[in-house]
């Protein structure tokens, strides 16, 4: 179940860039859409932060990458400024595990989803021959694509090829609530039952699945590129340029029945969990995926629809 639990708990990207906001946006797609006005540049060293404040107190707002090379080196002066004498750190809730409450169902639904036989057997000779090749080189067995369902095969691919490439969606949060924890600093953070997810899988239809799978394989064909300047540019506060990566996996999930309910409740608690410490005088961190932290209706639209003041990377001065 490893795999795929996995695949469930990270997030990955799309291997071409289109525009950021595109001309006809996903309808499937929560983050489709950004604020344009927040996407700035920042204008202090090191990565981008937004703020947000009711006249007592401000939370600094990290936006994080989706994906980014592991243990990636970032300019963390104006972060760790901010770390001392904070209330508290919020974190992204990406800390996603299957309640014990669901271990069973989710089980069940993984052993579905798990067999049938190698996955490229399903494939047309010209997807088959693509597959294996991209499978031999991660070093995978025909087995352990064990399925007949192409979304849950193109998840557990996703998660393959970020393994080989040392991709990852853990970082710099990991790094983050680290540096917090050896700071004493309170840290806050969510996690959400997935076994309802993992079921609404089988649910997906075989035409949206495979064109997940055909997404992810193209993915893991072309290489971590994309991914690696987008880093790049995410650390030296170009937020354009961060928000240019790959986006397969939120695009691929979002098709789950459910996720777009699942998506929204959890802005729904980054909102409530900032306008909670925004309660406290003094300061805060809260540190939001790019994406869903500048969409219409993500974390800063929702904030600034409710009263508070936001300003972007380009307004700080210290």
């Amino acid at each position: 179940m490893g795999a795929l639990l996995a695949a469930l708990t990270l997030a990955a990207p799309a291997w071409s860039q289109p525009p950021l906001t595109p001309s006809r946006p996903d309808p499937n797609d929560p983050d489709a859409v950004l604020v344009e006005e927040l996407v700035v540049t920042a204008r202090l060293p090191g990565p981008a932060w937004w703020t947000v404040s009711n006249g007592a107190t401000t939370i600094y707002v990290l936006g994080s990458p989706s994906l980014a090379p592991k243990r990636m080196a970032w300019d963390r002066g104006v972060f760790d400024r901010r770390l001392a004498g904070a209330n508290e750190v919020i974190l992204p809730f990406q800390d996603v595990r299957v309640k014990i409450t669901g271990v069973i169902g989710a089980a069940f639904n993984f052993i579905r989803l798990r067999g049938g036989g190698p996955f490229e057997a399903t494939l047309d000779p010209g997807r088959r021959g693509r597959f294996v090749a991209v499978r031999t080189r991660l070093g995978e067995p025909p087995d352990h694509y064990s399925t007949r369902n192409p979304l849950a095969a193109g998840l557990v691919l996703a998660t393959d090829y970020r393994e080989r490439t040392s991709l990852t969606a853990a970082d710099p949060t990991k790094l983050i609530k680290l540096l917090a924890q050896r700071g004493h600093v309170p840290i806050s953070q969510k996690s959400y039952d997935l076994g309802p997810l993992m079921g609404a899988i089988i649910r997906t239809s075989q035409a949206e699945g495979m064109a997940c799978f055909d997404e992810v394989l193209a993915q893991a064909e072309a290489g971590p590129g994309v991914t690696q300047a987008a880093a790049r540019a995410w650390a030296q506060g170009d937020v354009r340029g961060a928000l240019a990566n790959e986006r397969t996996y939120e695009r691929c999930i979002a098709v789950v029945p459910g996720a777009q309910t699942f998506d929204a409740k959890v802005k729904a608690d980054q909102v409530a969990a900032i306008e909670q410490a925004l309660k406290k005088p003094g300061h805060a961190i809260a540190v939001v995926p790019l994406r869903p932290l500048l969409a219409q209706g993500g974390v800063l639209d929702q904030l600034r629809a409710k009263g508070y003041t936001v300003t972007t990377p380009g307004d700080e001065a210290q």
